[in-house]
């Protein structure tokens, strides 16, 4: 597996196509405003074997305002969300900045990495004195380039979602991160839909997006399951992010598109393992294939023949296992004539001839 792109370390970790993909469980709002739930979704984070939990940083009065009413109220009736305000929402779903400690001292105690998406200047600041390791920028303000500008400028490696982005917003925002000091960065092949369809996916994206930006390209996936996020490691991610909820039927506003931890320990352990199927361009028997060589088919006697007798169709099999010779001297033997006695079961050589 090859890649000109530079290895970004983040923690302990090595993000590269060389290295399996990094896994992100987001906590977001499954925590249903109890710091012992979400302490427990650490806890089952670890226990699936995820690399890092995410938070988000941010307060209902950061987000929005406080306005029930127009553009502010969700009235659709296909919205997950629907028949609250934005303002309502976003403090259901707020993790309390008082959290953060505890939950970045379990994360600690279970070798797990913790960082977040930060929605404003107060958040990043916040943030720079927990000391998370990195930065995520949510898919919804990928184009707020002054929140960019801030993150990049504590030169630690940021994730963007790419949600909802056009090519050349993703270019404004880029370049706003590399001028303001930012290095390292991968971007997140993501749609912005909660549950995502997977036919809305448009996963064939990311390679597309990995040569025209020249960065790491993850997947922050909303689809059902774990099928998308399987498909993406062929595709080249070194980043996955899924939400993670302790029950689904628990509720929340995140549950409806979140995994439960059996399905979270599934992606890892699959994800794990089209990451070492990917391997490299490679023909012929592996190390492993060897000993299977001698189960091919090949040229055997089948009956007993004369010293003096012809190769028939009859005295002469193409079977397995695959100590005589290839069978494409089948047609070139028949005919010649044998030098010895043969018995049955005999591997054709060339010295029979």
């Amino acid at each position: 597996m090859t890649d000109q792109l530079p290895v970004i370390q983040i923690g302990h970790h090595k993000i590269s196509r060389k290295h399996r993909p990094l896994i992100i469980a987001e906590m977001s709002g499954n925590h249903n405003q109890s710091l012992e739930r979400a302490l427990k979704i650490v806890d089952a984070a670890a226990s699936a074997g995820v690399d890092a939990v995410k938070l988000q940083t941010y307060t209902a009065d950061s987000m929005t305002l406080d306005v029930m009413s127009g553009e502010f109220y969700i009235d659709n009736p296909d919205n997950l969300w629907q028949g609250t305000s934005l303002y309502e929402l976003y403090q259901k779903a707020a993790t309390p900045w008082e959290w953060h400690e505890p939950i970045r001292k379990r994360c600690e105690e279970q070798g797990l990495i913790l960082f977040s998406s930060p929605f404003d200047e107060s958040s990043v600041d916040f943030l720079q004195k927990l000391n998370v390791p990195c930065f995520k920028i949510a898919s919804f303000e990928n184009i707020d380039i002054p929140l960019i500008k801030k993150v990049a400028a504590t030169g630690k490696p940021i994730i963007l979602s790419t949600g909802m982005a056009r090519a050349s917003e993703l270019d404004e925002s880029i370049r706003a991160a590399r001028e303001a000091g930012c290095r390292d960065l991968i971007l997140l092949k993501c749609t912005s839909t909660y549950p995502a369809d997977p036919a809305h996916s448009n996963l064939l994206t990311i390679p597309h997006m990995r040569d025209l930006f020249q960065c790491q390209i993850g997947l922050s996936d909303h689809t059902p399951g774990i099928g998308a996020a399987v498909a993406g490691v062929a595709l080249g991610v070194t980043v996955i992010e899924k939400h993670l909820t302790l029950n689904r039927a628990d509720g929340g506003v995140d549950a409806a598109f979140s995994l439960e931890p059996d399905e979270m320990a599934a992606l890892v352990q699959e994800v794990s393992r089209a990451w070492q199927a990917l391997g490299q361009i490679q023909y012929g028997p592996t190390v492993d294939e060897e000993k299977s060589v001698y189960y091919r088919r090949s040229l055997y006697v089948s009956q007993n023949i004369k010293a003096g007798e012809r190769f028939t169709k009859e005295n002469l099999r193409v079977i397995r296992p695959g100590y005589g010779l290839s069978p494409k001297y089948y047609d070139i033997l028949l005919g010649k004539k044998v030098s010895q006695n043969v018995k049955k079961g005999t591997p054709v050589g060339w010295d029979l001839i």
